[in-house]
């Protein structure tokens, strides 16, 4: 069984799976997600015949969430009894190679967020976040169907607020091709777990200062929906035949 994750605007996902059961965040103990595009349930069924755990939207340290609370949802899908791990988001580009309305698989990451989910001395190798192996298999899958698929550092920050175009400067300097405001501390604590993790990054918006254009969430939303249909394909390509 596979968990995923459906970051903002990327609802349209949910609608490619062969629902069994639906559970409200609050049935599963979590808040409710108050951002526009996180719908707030978990859909089980089967995607092309696996076995999956969709977690369709989340909530973010900026909704004033606590980081156990945040990655609450993980240890949910852990318990339904998922083996592997996969998290979507949107996020904004800061590598001139990666177009808005692409999607970037995750190498690594930055957690810029000053917290963790893990308490105690929990001391977790993180030296592989994102599984190589799985992350060859989906850039095989993509370069096949034609898919464009990027491969960088995503850089998580806390927001709600978009940075700053000297913060963008700045995350360029120490190596991030994406910035976005989830995800890091989901693969901290599915790593904890011991699941496989893929991640990927709809780019959704050139980051600030690469343009002169105004960051806008509906923006962000309206990208997201439009580029799911290419993610829809390379799940089904991945996920079809398991």
């Amino acid at each position: 069984m596979i968990g995923i994750v459906l970051g903002s605007g990327l609802g349209l996902l949910a609608e490619t799976v062969a629902v069994e059961r639906e559970v409200t965040f609050a049935e599963a103990g979590l808040p409710a997600s108050s951002v526009p595009g996180h719908a707030g349930k978990f859909i089980l069924g089967k995607l092309g015949g696996t076995p999956v755990v969709l977690m369709k939207g989340r909530v973010h340290l900026y909704e004033g969430h606590g980081p156990r609370l945040v990655t609450a949802g993980v240890r949910w899908m852990a318990e339904q009894g998922i083996q592997k791990f996969i998290l979507t988001n949107a996020a904004g580009t800061l590598n001139p190679d990666f177009a808005p309305g692409t999607w970037m698989i995750l190498s690594d990451h930055l957690n810029l967020t000053g917290t963790s989910p893990l308490e105690g001395p929990d001391f977790i190798d993180m030296s592989v976040a994102y599984d190589a192996v799985w992350r060859a298999e989906f850039r095989t899958a993509a370069a096949s169907t034609g898919m464009v698929l990027h491969e960088g550092v995503y850089a998580g920050l806390r927001g709600p607020q978009y940075e700053t175009p000297a913060e963008i400067r700045m995350l360029r300097t120490i190596g991030a091709d994406a910035v976005g405001m989830s995800t890091v501390l989901e693969t901290i604590q599915a790593r904890s777990l011991g699941l496989p993790v893929a991640a990927f990054s709809c780019l959704t918006n050139w980051a600030a200062g690469i343009t002169t254009a105004t960051l806008d969430h509906h923006e962000v939303l309206e990208t997201g929906k439009q580029a799911a249909q290419a993610m829809i394909g390379l799940l089904a390509e991945v996920l079809g035949e398991k």
